[in-house]
Parts: structure tokens; sequence; C-alpha cells
């Protein structure tokens, strides 16, 4: 006969714990129906997001622009060591040339006792005027010598000078690429964020920008300011020629710039040339701290940090390459995004 036995049943300590998880996994479900979902961003916050992305990009494009002037410059003073050093070589060689012709006469005339030679002399008196003449070189040799000595010793400072301008060349170059890749970084977020936004936003922020362009060249009233000298309102012609023109980092024209591209090609269409990064243009000429002091064709900078800088162009408004995505143009001082510190004039 089979026999029947009675199932095991669970433990109560087992349906205990399984009823406890069960319930908490109720309870996230509901929790998570429940929630509101994440909100998106509404267009204005991502352009501010934006915009403080291209600010920041500005920020490390100056500093790009400093590592890349200050590579050129290390190039250029590398170019002309070694140039020198090559022109050193040259003259060294033709110096032990010549001291070697020196050594080689001396020993074609014997390396006989003086004495002894002008005793079997057939013209003791020929001799005589080649001794001297052999007394004279050896005093020569004296001289080359010393020439060979000062020579090696100034290529070899040459040298030393050329090595230590090649490491710092290296490090220039690391520190550039790492700015590039900080300042397209910033931008390929910012192009994230606006990715984000819906087809009818997107043409809204650019109908903004445009906008803004347009009326900043067609409407702007200068007033009637006039330049602060000849120089400067060459430069300030300069720049108004390139309105419309894009604004590209690291650019210096002439079809595109970045705000201290646009105003260092300006002055150098003037015949004056200035330093390529703003910060380095703020400690060019005499510095205007009243805003009713400047004149058009000043430089005018902003931000604490003076990562930004235009040309004054008379009634509070400035010519400027503003930021990834715009146009040079005119905009008025109060709208920049940060404080004016001071004005330059060259």
């Amino acid at each position: 006969m089979a026999s029947h036995r009675r199932p095991k049943q669970p433990s109560r300590a087992r349906v205990t714990v399984l009823t406890t998880a069960a319930a908490a996994a109720v309870a996230i479900s509901a929790q998570a129906a429940n929630a509101a979902p994440s909100e998106k961003p509404s267009k204005d916050e991502v352009k501010a997001k934006v915009d403080k992305l291209y600010e920041e990009a500005e920020q490390a494009t100056e500093k790009y622009n400093g590592a890349k002037e200050k590579q050129g410059k290390l190039q250029k003073g590398i170019s002309t060591i070694q140039d020198n050093v090559a022109r050193g070589q040259e003259e060294l060689n033709e110096l032990r040339d010549g001291l070697g012709s020196m050594a080689s006469a001396q020993y074609r005339s014997g390396g006989i006792d003086p004495s002894l030679q002008l005793f079997l002399s057939a013209d003791p008196d020929d001799y005589l005027d080649k001794a001297s003449t052999l007394d004279q070189l050896s005093g020569q040799q004296v001289e080359a010598l010393e020439d060979i000595q000062d020579k090696q010793r100034e290529l070899a400072q040459q040298r030393a000078e050329a090595t230590e301008k090649l490491k710092d060349l290296a490090s220039t170059r690391e520190e550039l690429g790492k700015k590039k890749e900080e300042v397209q970084g910033k931008l390929a977020e910012a192009q994230k964020l606006l990715n984000s936004l819906t087809a009818a936003e997107k043409a809204a922020i650019a109908a903004e920008e445009e906008r803004a362009s347009r009326d900043a060249g067609e409407r702007v009233d200068l007033g009637e300011s006039v330049p602060a000298s000849g120089r400067a309102a060459a430069a300030f012609a300069a720049a108004q020629s390139k309105l419309g023109s894009p604004y590209v980092y690291g650019a210096s024209g002439p079809s595109s710039f970045d705000c201290s591209g646009l105003t260092s090609w300006a002055y150098a269409q003037a015949g004056v040339g200035i330093p390529r990064t703003s910060e380095a243009q703020a400690n060019y000429g005499t510095r205007i701290y009243s805003q009713s002091d400047l004149q058009v064709g000043d430089l005018v900078f902003f931000f604490n940090d003076l990562h930004h800088v235009g040309l004054y162009a008379g009634n509070g408004q400035i010519i400027h390459a503003p930021r990834t995505g715009t146009v040079v143009r005119y905009e008025s001082m109060g709208t920049i995004g940060g404080p004016f510190m001071f004005g330059v004039r060259v």
C-alpha cells in the first residue's frame, strides 16, 4: 500500500521574510509609479547653461591663445639659436683648419734644433728670416687656440640654451593640447545641451542670435564719440569691416575671430603690434578706469580675469567677437555678461 506523506510546510520565519520582501517590492513599484517624471529643462534654462559653457570655453581659449603664442616665440628663438650654432660651428672648423695649417708648416720646416739649423744653413741670413717667421707663427697659434676656446664656450652655451628652450617648448605643446581639449569639451557639452532641444526651440534660439546680430549691425547708435588717436581710428575701422564675421576659438582673422583675435588683428591693420591674448593686451597701454573717459578705438576689458576684450565704439557700445555661435557685432557694454573692468588706450 502506497505511503502518503504530508508535504513539508515552509517555516514561519521563511514565510515572514518572503511576505516582507514582496510587500517592499510592491511599495517600491507603487512609489515609482507615483513619482513625478524628471522635468526636461526649458529652452531658457538650456540657453543659460550653454551661455555659461561658452563663457568657460572663452576663458580656456585665451589660455590656449597664450600657449600658442608662447609656442611660436619659442620655435622662432630655437630656430635662431640653431642657425647661430651652425654658423659658429663653421667658424670653429675654420679656426681649427687654420691652426692645423700652421702646425703642418712648422712640421715641414723640421724639428731640428735652431742652432744646428743655423750651422747647416747654406744661407744664414735666409734662415734667420725664416726663424723670425716661425716665431710669428707660434704667436698666431696661441691666438688661434684662444679663439677656438672662446668659440667652443660660446657654442656650448648656445646649445645649452637651445636644450632648455626645447624642454619649454615640449611642456608648452602639452599645455596647448590640454587647453584645446578643454575648449572642445566645453563646446561639445554645449552642443549636447542644444541637441536636447526640439527643432522649434533650436530655431527660436537661432532666431534670437540672428536678431541680436542684425540689430547690432543696423540699429546701433554710436553717438558722437571721437577716436582716441589716428591709429585707434584705423583699428576701429578695420574691426568695422569685419562685422558679421563668425567667432571661431583661436582665430585671429582675416575671415574669423575670437575676441582678442579681433582686437589684435584690427590694431595690426593700423600698423600697431599688440599682444595676442586679452590678459597681455590689458597691460599694453594706458588704463582708463572711467567708462565716461573712453574714446573710440580704446580696448575694453570685461570679467575679473580679463578673459574678454573688445573695441569701444562710442555711446556705451563696443564692437567685439562675443562667443561661439555668434558673429562680430556691436553690443551694449551692459549686456556683455560680465563687469567692465577698465579700458586701455593704445
